[in-house]
């Protein structure tokens, strides 16, 4: 992860549109700004940050579904629940389920987890537009490189 960029994600495990799940890790790093001000002397993960990490594991799989032709923005996040404290330096695991796609909207059901065990869940709604240029489509996809999003995908 490098919290300062929003770069969540650091490698998808597993992608399949079809059956509409996607997994990816995320290491917390050692180290980060973020870290200074929550908590001086016990530093956690924010919450928002679990759930940004959430979101772009779901904003992954509806890329790769749509074939990057278009770009999901995060909406809305319903029935959050943070379940654990997460510490620098402590793997995650993110997993996002499409539930719903279409009309201009995406739902996923996302969790994180810890060493098998649950620490954060949410659902993360999408609004779904083309992409407002093409900087930020390219951006993308070098981003997606990076995670290891096969090329199969990248043909819209």
């Amino acid at each position: 992860m490098r919290l300062e960029y929003f770069q969540m994600v650091d490698r998808l495990t597993a992608l399949d549109p079809e059956a509409r799940l996607v997994r990816a890790d995320c290491r917390v790093p050692d180290e980060s700004p973020v870290f200074e001000g929550h908590f001086p002397g016990h530093p956690i993960l924010p919450g928002v940050l679990m759930i940004e990490t959430m979101a772009q594991t779901g904003g992954w799989l509806v890329l790769a579904t749509l074939r990057f032709a278009s770009m999901p923005f995060l909406t809305q996040v319903r029935e959050a629940k943070m379940r654990a404290f997460v510490v620098p330096g402590q793997a995650l695991e993110a997993e996002a389920r499409l539930v719903h796609d279409g009309s201009g909207y995406a739902v996923v059901e996302a969790t994180l987890a810890s060493a098998g065990k649950k620490v954060a869940e949410a659902e993360i709604r999408y609004r779904v537009v083309p992409f407002p240029n093409e900087t930020l489509r390219a951006q993308m996809l070098e981003n997606a490189r990076r995670i290891g999003v096969p090329e199969e995908f990248f043909d819209a």
